[in-house]
């Protein structure tokens, strides 16, 4: 019986693994994307002050002499004051891509830098670490490398007691990392993983989100499943990881979305994705949909915005791509999904975004793909409406995912087919008849629900 109908629906190609290759597709397309995104999205943090405010709106592009006289300021000023208004002076001019280029071929800058960055005085070395910061933000290489003899000390802060001082440091250190493998090469032998994982237990929340976006930036280096994963996978930083992703008061979205990053490199790695099951990886990401399906139903019951959410839109989409991630290829991670009774919570979370809906969809279609028994657990409930309001939609990517979910529904619960045409779904079906992206499966579906 399973094998005619394989067939029949091959010969309108959507069978089984035809809806598999393109979802894979897709989700490979997608996630170039949004890697790349991330690639160039280094961090830069300003915060000038009001005095600096005042003293110009435009930073002016410095020479050779200009920036020797800031720097022989900064190593000899009469005062504090002096030394420190002198790097801000360097620190300013270096937001230019022309005075990055002159300070990196100056004799003996960096090494002067390094220095003052090295200074007891907290003000000056503060100073000289932002100055550091603005060359690691620059989009040429060689700036980057450039920076190289300062990455030892940047490591060496990150066990001091200053928090301002640590989250420069990261910030700095995660935009060298990604830019520059000769950076990468010098710190994994130094101790960064190590150091990194106890910077996790810091209670300042700054210092926590730099930290994320710096070990994102690390395990998205191509040796990083080989050199990096296998490090970070035998710290305690899994865990404390999934701990900043548990749901309730203490959650903090900016955090939560940069060590949803990081579990989302790990996990495309393939490198050890069973010793995160085993720290409670499912079940942390199925209390935090709960959670976030909670906070979704209370605003609508309520008619109030949704202020977690929309504080930091990307939590969810994050979350819901680390569950993706798991769910893709593993039978045992879709029955845990199960087992935790996740389902519904997921549907709920439907009418959030359409981004958010085709991720919804495509953990539903991982689990639903994997045979007769998962789709037991799938229907009858709540699936089969919710599918039909995805069809109402516009979005051709939310309905094209609802159509392939449909689909896999049809064939492992044939049952769900009579329920589907006494709900109008074959009403449903014909709104999207004329689209050229959905037409193939439109087809497809309504010859499986006319004729079995």
């Amino acid at each position: 019986m399973w094998n005619r109908r394989l067939g029949r629906l091959r010969t309108v190609g959507c069978g089984v693994e035809e809806l598999r290759r393109r979802r894979r597709e897709r989700e490979a397309e997608l996630r170039k994307a949004r890697r790349e995104q991330q690639l160039v999205s280094k961090r830069l943090l300003r915060d000038d002050t009001p005095e600096e405010a005042e003293g110009g709106c435009a930073a002016l592009i410095l020479g050779e002499a200009e920036i020797q006289q800031f720097l022989w300021l900064a190593q000899r000023g009469t005062g504090e004051k002096e030394r420190v208004g002198a790097l801000v002076s360097l620190r300013r001019g270096l937001q230019h891509p022309e005075t990055q280029q002159t300070f990196i071929r100056l004799k003996g800058s960096m090494r002067t830098l390094v220095g003052l960055l090295t200074s007891n005085q907290a003000l000056l070395q503060l100073e000289a670490a932002r100055c550091l910061h603005e060359l690691s933000h620059s989009e040429q290489s060689a700036v980057a490398e450039a920076c190289l003899p300062a990455t030892s000390y940047l490591l060496t802060y990150l066990a001091g007691h200053s928090s301002d001082l640590i989250e420069l440091c990261l910030y700095t250190l995660g935009n060298l990392i990604v830019e520059s493998e000769s950076v990468r090469r010098q710190l994994l032998p130094q101790g960064i993983v190590p150091a990194m994982a106890s910077c996790i237990q810091s209670p300042h929340l700054t210092v926590l989100e730099a930290l994320g976006y710096a070990l994102s930036q690390l395990l998205q280096a191509k040796e990083a499943s080989k050199k990096i994963i296998p490090s970070v996978l035998s710290t305690p930083l899994p865990q404390h990881m999934l701990r900043l992703l548990q749901p309730g008061p203490k959650l903090n979205p900016g955090v939560a979305v940069e060590f949803a990053w990081c579990l989302h490199y790990i996990i495309c790695s393939q490198v050890n994705n069973a010793l995160l099951i085993t720290h409670g990886a499912v079940s942390t990401l199925g209390l935090l949909l709960l959670y976030l399906a909670g906070a979704v139903q209370r605003a609508e019951d309520t008619g109030l915005e949704l202020f977690l959410l929309q504080k930091q839109p990307s939590l969810l989409p994050e979350g819901l791509w680390l569950l993706n991630n798991l769910t893709a290829n593993n039978p045992g991670f879709c029955t845990s999904l199960l087992s935790l009774d996740l389902i519904e919570p997921l549907l709920q979370l439907l009418p959030v975004s359409n981004v958010v809906s085709v991720l919804v969809l495509t953990v539903l279609c991982n689990v639903a793909e994997k045979g007769p028994a998962y789709c037991w657990r799938l229907w009858p409930g709540p699936l089969l409406p919710s599918l039909l309001d995805m069809l109402a939609f516009s979005d051709t990517e939310v309905v094209g995912q609802s159509l392939e979910l449909l689909q896999l529904l049809f064939l492992y619960r044939p049952e769900a087919v009579q329920a589907f045409l006494q709900q109008s779904g074959l009403q449903a079906l014909k709104r999207h008849e004329e689209e050229a992206q959905l037409q193939d499966r439109v087809h497809a579906l309504q010859q499986t629900a006319l004729h079995g």
